[in-house]
């Protein structure tokens, strides 16, 4: 019998993904669940598996071409037994054959060859060439039918707008200063932007919808540092901030909720993501259930998980679903005090500046001694919480932090 090898859904939020590597050859025996190709979506490097065991009959996909979740990538020849562990699920989406076909109906053969063969051709294309961005035109504002629908046609939102100066009544941006601006983008030097980069251009438009703000505190670090000192192996300061910040929401979970309508939805798990540089972008591996992990055992774990980001090779339970808040170390980087934005999937992001030595005047000794202190900034949706609980949040946090044989 023979058998597609589908596009899976490799997460929420994805909907193509681009071939890098053909692992498999036609005539070549393969098990079930074998890795036969290696796909890159936005997020990570990703591979594409068999739904059962066979041979395979026909490789259709093409190296560096994007295809939609559910696009057909290749065919296997199986027995009858293999054939019928394929889930329901991993059938071809609908092409609606029956409505347009009624001749068809009544054949099911000939129908499912003609769904096959229109989804194996089917492939991501950019919406122009030299402009490889997401057709999301959503938010704009001032900007009349006509121009909305050609910044549809070359797949731009309002955003890629902002430098644009309306020369419209009540500076509406009108179709001329459009067209004038992005005929003036044709004599600039540009350079394609990654499927990463556009993935946090667009997380990070839809987080700045909502009102946002951000509080900061000092904290001194000196007991953090001499406990990591004397543990084996030794934690970044990253994992005491992930650990303080999920045993403070823990005690107050709706600090970490969404709203949405009239409701405040509360998380069912404290997960935190952090924040992990990688080419061109960011990625958020999450560890679940962080309040309830002994803090040594979150060393290996968030070791593994920075490794896995910037092979860009993500494990799905580490990337989906989110988070319910996320740290950034911005320390790393020498900066001292940050406004990090939270993912728009969440209402929380702890920032950690970079530790500077500072004096401090020590009561019992009458005098100035030198302390290593750190910028702690807690950005947040102020829909959800007020300074006060911000500020509450954020200072028991430091307290954590202070005392790390409480973490």
């Amino acid at each position: 019998m023979r058998v597609p090898i589908l596009m899976p859904q490799l997460g929420e939020s994805i909907a193509e993904a681009t071939v890098r590597d053909i692992k498999i050859q036609v005539g070549q025996k393969v098990n079930t669940d074998e890795d036969v190709l290696e796909v890159e979506t936005e997020k990570a490097m990703m591979e594409v598996t068999t739904p059962c065991a066979g041979e395979v009959l026909e490789v259709t996909a093409e190296l560096d071409v994007s295809y939609p979740v559910g696009a057909i990538l290749g065919y296997l020849e199986a027995d009858e037994k293999n054939a019928e562990q394929v889930a329901p699920t991993e059938k071809p989406k609908s092409l609606n054959t029956k409505e347009t076909s009624p001749n068809i109906q009544n054949q099911p053969e000939v129908e499912d060859t003609i769904k096959n063969d229109a989804i194996s051709k089917l492939s991501v294309t950019p919406t122009i060439e030299g402009l490889p961005v997401p057709a999301k035109a959503s938010g704009a504002r001032y900007i009349s039918p006509r121009l909305r629908a050609r910044m549809e046609e070359l797949g731009l939102n309002a955003a890629d707008l902002a430098g644009i100066a309306g020369s419209g009544a009540g500076g509406r941006v009108t179709v001329e200063d459009f067209e004038s601006f992005m005929h003036d983008l044709e004599t600039k030097k540009t350079s394609p932007a990654s499927s990463m980069r556009i993935a946090v251009a667009d997380s990070m438009r839809r987080s700045w919808t909502r009102p946002l703000a951000t509080v900061g505190s000092p904290v001194r670090l000196d007991k953090l540092l001499a406990h990591r000192k004397n543990s084996s192996p030794k934690p970044g300061p990253t994992i005491y901030a992930i650990r303080a910040l999920a045993l403070a929401l823990s005690e107050r979970t709706a600090s970490a909720g969404r709203l949405v309508g009239n409701q405040i939805i509360h998380p069912s798990s404290i997960d935190i993501g952090f924040a992990v540089e990688v080419d061109d972008g960011v990625l958020v591996p999450v560890i679940r259930k962080v309040d309830q992990i002994p803090f040594k055992d979150l060393v290996g774990q968030y070791s593994s998980l920075v490794d896995a980001a910037k092979k860009r090779r993500l494990p799905k339970e580490a990337s989906n679903p989110p988070g319910i808040a996320t740290v950034t170390n911005f320390g790393t980087f020498g900066i001292v005090w940050a406004t990090p934005i939270p993912l728009p999937e969440q209402n929380l992001v702890l920032g950690l500046g970079f530790g500077q030595q500072k004096p401090n005047w020590n009561t019992e000794k009458e005098c100035w001694t030198p302390v290593i202190e750190a910028e702690l900034t807690l950005s947040f949706d102020h829909r959800v919480l007020d300074g006060g609980g911000a500020g509450r949040l954020l200072s028991r946090i430091a307290e954590l932090l202070q005392n790390p044989e409480d973490l």
